[in-house]
């Protein structure tokens, strides 16, 4: 089967318009192909504002999205493959979705770095890559 990463993020960005939220796209830059502004990537991901007033020429597609956006006033062509877009959410509530790896997807940079940097769990305190078996990311919700 195909990815259904596209479909629901189309369906997002459709839902945050409608109701007159700011969709905003949260990527990993580190990914082979992503075309961004280097200049404003932090720590690996970047976060972009994709509002029809923000962008031009918007393509949601299976496979990639594409617009041209303005960076510092300057003009630039983004290019994203899909399985670069880690979330969509309105920024006015933070309401949206965070993408899971899908299968066969490499790990993330982040998360080899932690592996083998000594960081520490923010949940456990002991060192990330420590033990047998490494943990996976989860969120949780803070009241």
């Amino acid at each position: 089967m195909t990815s259904n990463r596209p479909y629901l993020i189309r369906a997002l960005y459709e839902w945050i318009a409608d109701n007159g939220m700011t969709p905003h796209l949260l990527v990993d830059a580190e990914r082979p192909d992503v075309v961004v502004p280097r200049d404003y990537v932090v720590d690996g991901r970047i976060v972009l504002n994709v509002a029809a007033t923000a962008v031009q020429s918007l393509v949601l597609g299976n496979e990639v999205i594409l617009f041209s956006a303005r960076f510092g006033g300057r003009p630039f062509p983004v290019e994203l493959p899909i399985a670069a877009v880690v979330g969509i959410y309105a920024r006015e509530n933070g309401q949206g979705m965070l993408f899971a790896e899908e299968d066969g997807a490499d790990s993330s940079l982040a998360d080899k770095e932690a592996k083998g940097s000594g960081e520490t769990d923010a949940d456990t305190g002991s060192a990330a890559g420590s033990g047998d078996k490494a943990k996976r990311p989860a969120l949780r919700v803070v009241k």
